[in-house]
């Protein structure tokens, strides 16, 4: 099934029936509204893994962990399979949810994030055993889970990384205890209790997914020194991510970014105007991996300019931009503020914001800038992405790699010069690196490799699977059971 863009990806889903699934939620979305269903999914007065504090969620979690590890591997490949098909079918409800709460993305879009969650996390076959045999007997090292791991998640993708999450930490024998982000609760807490029915109801243990009902900083700090708590898990900005650091706590940090995009003079200049425009413009620029900023040299920036306004770009001349830049920003002490209100919103919500009405199906605004403007340094995560110029290919890859802040997080190169992807991969030192195609595809989506919504680069897991949530254990038989 097509995910994002031109990008295809195997799946085990019926293709036919997945699209069938995309175009009908399509046609609804101007249509039926979805009442808040949070009580409706709660079951004779069950909680479904909604707690009020952080003790009854993480003692509830600690029971349910103790009930899964006595499980087999089997029984849990199939509480995963149910996880991934519960969301696939409520995929178009929870994504009309996250938008009518949270005001950001595009609906379809957040329809294919939790496709994508849903069928390219991988499960417990990421889990590995490794044994030696010798003289001297039989050792064999597997992957354990720690037990009961709090979660933070954002409000950009709040189901779609719970869901991803979920998998991971279920697949190797944990139970997951979220702290949603607050501006993403109701639909963070509607699917918690979607996806436990769902497990109970195929036979599976009770509040395998647990969280707080109505989080806030402090139930996160009290999740991140709760002594049953092993490790942490964030995902969201600076501050929550420092706070998990400081815990005692292993703590596992998918932090900010803020990617940058070089095109220099060797590349297919139509394909790169086509990827750039379809990762920056996906659910309006909210992911974390998307395209802020482009370096591309001189010679072919109007060239680059020309095939994204024709793909679906709309260029903004300097005036516009600076009209732009005062109601997306504000100062406070000294620094740039983002605009909270204009996070996620799409294109022609912008342009109306500086006068210009601008037709709604409009994917992305661009205009030139200096390197130092607010919009290249700011991870500003709207459909406007700042293009500058520059004379070389190896100044585009200083500038480009400045504007990242050292995050580690994403970077992309369009260009057909070995040497020039050589020397940008090096410099860059990110945890994703995309060579020639949209920034998702560092993602698996018409790349290569599994998916993830954590991209821990600040404490260096990187893309977060199954393993990523495990300890290794080592059992070792001397001089027996080496049987040649």
């Amino acid at each position: 099934m097509r995910y994002f863009g031109e990008a295809s990806v195997a799946t085990d889903v019926s293709e036919d029936r997945v699209r069938k699934i995309v175009e009908e939620v399509v046609k609804r979305v101007v249509g039926d509204t979805i009442a808040p269903a949070a009580p409706a999914a709660r079951r004779g007065g069950a909680t479904a893994g909604l707690f009020q504090t952080a003790d009854e969620a993480v003692a509830a979690a600690t029971r349910a962990q103790k009930e899964l590890i006595q499980g087999s591997l089997e029984e849990r490949r199939a509480i995963i399979e149910t996880i991934r098909q519960t969301t696939r079918d409520h995929a178009a409800e929870f994504s009309r949810m996250a938008l009518e709460e949270t005001g950001m993305g595009r609906y379809d879009d957040k329809v294919k994030k939790h496709f994508l969650a849903a069928d390219l996390t991988p499960g417990v076959e990421d889990l590995q055993t490794t044994s030696w045999t010798g003289d001297h007997g039989l050792t064999v090292e597997e992957m354990a889970p720690y037990g009961v791991i709090c979660a933070v998640t954002p409000s950009t993708h709040p189901v779609p990384t719970l869901v991803n999450n979920a998998i991971s930490m279920i697949a190797a024998g944990n139970v997951p205890v979220f702290n949603p982000h607050p501006s993403a609760k109701g639909i963070s807490g509607y699917a918690v209790q979607v996806l436990n029915n769902a497990i109970t109801d195929a036979g599976g243990p009770g509040n395998l997914i647990t969280s707080i009902e109505t989080p806030t900083i402090e139930s996160a700090d009290q999740l991140f020194n709760h002594r049953d708590v092993r490790v942490i898990l964030v995902t969201g900005g600076a501050v929550v991510a420092r706070a998990a650091m400081a815990s005692p706590k292993k703590a596992i940090v998918a932090g900010p970014g803020n990617p940058p995009v070089v095109v220099d003079e060797t590349a297919d200049l139509e394909k790169a105007a086509r990827d750039i425009v379809d990762g920056a413009a996906f659910d309006n620029n909210i992911l974390c991996i998307g395209e802020k900023q482009i370096f591309v040299v001189s010679s072919v920036a109007d060239e680059l300019k020309a095939h994204m306004v024709r793909y679906s770009a709309y260029e903004l001349d300097s005036g516009q931009i600076n009209e732009l830049t005062q109601v997306a920003f504000s100062q406070q002490d000294g620094h740039h503020q983002v605009n909270r209100e204009l996070v996620g919103k799409n294109a022609a919500v912008l342009a109306e914001r500086i006068g210009l009405r601008l037709d709604g199906e409009l994917r992305l605004l661009i205009g030139e800038t200096e390197a130092g403007h607010p919009f290249v340094t700011e991870e500003q995560m709207m459909p406007f992405v700042p293009i500058i110029r520059v004379p070389n290919v190896d100044q585009a890859i200083r500038e480009a790699i400045e504007s990242e802040h050292g995050y580690g997080h994403t970077a992309i190169i369009h260009s057909r010069n070995i040497e020039n992807m050589h020397n940008m991969a090096r410099a860059a030192d990110t945890t994703i690196f995309v060579k020639n195609g949209p920034s998702y595809a560092g993602l698996g989506v018409g790349g290569e490799g599994c998916c993830t919504f954590s991209i821990a680069g600040p404490t260096g897991e990187g893309i977060t699977t199954a393993r990523t949530f495990t300890r290794r254990r080592r059992c070792s038989l001397i001089d027996y059971f080496r049987i040649t």
